[in-house]
């Protein structure tokens, strides 16, 4: 049997970003290993997921999770194996989903660790379609848009690991059209020809406003927002009345210097008698069983598609991080490690 390892490399954060990180932001450093204590398991990450939601980690406000924490390793989503382990209900083999991405090993309480079968599923999906972006865009559609059989949905960021899978779910509980909004022409071929959505747009290519009235002339009922500003604002212009907003994210902001513009009608929510309301996947936990059979089902039988972006090896971590604000994924952004 091989020798545990002792030590780790994990990345720290070693300065608050102002605007877009850049990688000397960040330090790729070696950690010794703590003895494992009674409940704990050491265990092998395969792969660590970046999220948009980090970008709010790296600032020193107050907010729905705290900071990272300058020169300490931050933390994330991410799939490993136990190759140690002082806790009953996990041995030696287990797969198994949680928080401390970022490094090569963690060691973590055992009642931190989520068991997984890697035979049911590709453990990157479990950081995706079947972890928490997939979670967040279930609860958010189902139950926080209050989606009804028969609505037009809009989906800002709609390549992404959330949007896409917000588009499949509506298109599957019978949305009468679908329309996604992404950042290149090949993810807007992707949209329509992979995901299913009944229309999609370069956001690049023209006003949004605009694109979002050509493509959904008779208005929209949902708009599941994961961009925030001008997108936002079109999708004011173009709901229906009683029309429901998702805000799940606003990542045209999350590295601005001036407050953005956009907004400028939100006048017409009250004439509309529009519902906008904001998100955090941590308050529908109770979901989580509905949401793996249903989508795990939908996965099996091929009705629902999902994709994953994988950058290779602990180094490449930050580039993936920032290639991910930069919108250079397509689905989920995991690194494989």
């Amino acid at each position: 049997m091989p020798a545990l390892p002792t030590t780790s490399r994990e990345w720290h954060l070693t300065a608050r970003p102002e605007g877009w990180p850049k990688p000397t932001d960040f330090a790729l450093r070696e950690a010794e290993l703590p003895a494992l204590a009674p409940g704990q398991v050491l265990v092998r990450n395969l792969y660590m997921s970046v999220d948009p939601y980090m970008r709010g980690r790296m600032n020193d406000v107050k907010s729905y999770v705290p900071p990272f924490q300058l020169d300490q390793p931050m933390e994330g989503g991410a799939v490993g194996v136990v190759i140690a382990s002082e806790a009953e209900g996990l041995t030696v083999g287990d797969h198994v989903l949680h928080g401390l991405g970022w490094r090569e090993y963690a060691v973590l309480d055992a009642k931190h660790a989520t068991t997984i079968d890697p035979d049911a599923a590709p453990l990157p999906k479990y950081l995706g379609v079947l972890g928490m972006p997939g979670l967040t865009a279930y609860a958010g559609l189902l139950r926080v848009a209050a989606f009804k059989e028969g609505d037009t949905v809009f989906v800002s960021g709609a390549a992404g690991a959330v949007g896409s899978m917000v588009g499949q779910i509506a298109k599957l509980k019978g949305a009468a059209r679908v329309i996604g909004s992404a950042g290149s022409d090949e993810k807007v071929k992707a949209l329509v020809e992979d995901y299913g959505f009944d229309a999609a747009f370069n956001y690049k290519n023209g006003p949004v406003a605009e694109q979002l009235k050509q493509a959904a002339p008779d208005g929209i009922d949902v708009y599941f927002d994961n961009v925030g500003g001008e997108h936002l604002e079109a999708a004011i212009s173009s709901l229906n009345v009683h029309g429901r907003i998702v805000v799940c994210g606003m990542i045209a902001q999350y590295n601005a210097t001036e407050p953005p513009a956009a907004p400028r009608n939100l006048a017409l929510v009250i004439g509309k008698r529009l519902r906008i309301e904001g998100m955090l996947v941590s308050d529908h936990g109770d979901l989580k069983q509905p949401f793996i059979d249903e989508v795990g089902g939908w996965i099996r039988d091929g009705r629902m598609h999902s994709q994953e972006t994988v950058a290779n090896g602990i180094d490449n971590a930050v580039e993936a991080f920032l290639g991910l604000l930069r919108g250079a994924n397509t689905g989920k952004m995991v690194v494989k490690l």
